[in-house]
């Protein structure tokens, strides 16, 4: 089944409803998406058994006519769907209220940011011993951010033999102290 053209006529009426507004249709990923200052709103989409509006931070939204859903319970943490299943469910004021608070909200800037997960670094005992040994070398290390620390760490610790993570510490010691990554010049 064609999931877009089978909800075709729907799509259009909602579309119409949110021509009403400030916001600017553009296409993203394939859909219809509405936009205020290059930020993502609502959406429109068809899918097999329904056809929705979505809200781009629609956790915002005080949703008292209980309307919306989560789109993908324990995934999205903000985007939040009104569905329906057939051209009676739409009701234009209700969606123009839900739509310019959503508005509102974005004018705010109400957002959810992606959680930054900080990973801790585990630094092996014999390079450890080459940081507390060099306080220059610890402190030039501690400058790179934890991804060029652990392409180090990665480099150090594929090796099998001691001698070699021995020799590789010292290959690097230089270019830590010089502030170039280990893969720099591939970048």
């Amino acid at each position: 089944m064609d999931k877009i053209n089978h909800w075709e006529a729907e799509l259009e009426i909602l579309k119409s409803i949110i021509a009403k507004t400030v916001l600017v249709e553009t296409t993203k990923w394939g859909g219809c998406v509405y936009v205020l200052d290059n930020k993502n709103v609502i959406g429109v989409g068809g899918f097999k058994n329904f056809f929705t509006l979505w809200f781009f931070n629609g956790v915002f939204l005080k949703d008292e006519k209980k309307h919306l859903v989560n789109a993908n319970e324990g995934v999205t943490k903000s985007l939040q769907q009104w569905r329906f299943t057939s051209k009676e469910e739409i009701n234009e004021t209700e969606i123009l209220a839900y739509i310019q608070e959503a508005i509102k909200n974005e004018k705010q800037v109400k957002i959810i940011k992606p959680e930054k997960t900080k990973e801790a670094v585990s630094i092996p005992a014999i390079f450890q011993k080459e940081l507390n040994a060099d306080p220059n070398l610890e402190e030039a290390f501690q400058r790179f951010s934890p991804y060029k620390q652990k392409e180090f760490l990665e480099y150090i610790e594929t090796a099998k033999r001691e001698e070699t993570k021995l020799s590789r510490i010292e290959k690097i010691k230089p270019m830590i102290l010089d502030n170039i990554g280990l893969n720099d010049k591939y970048r």
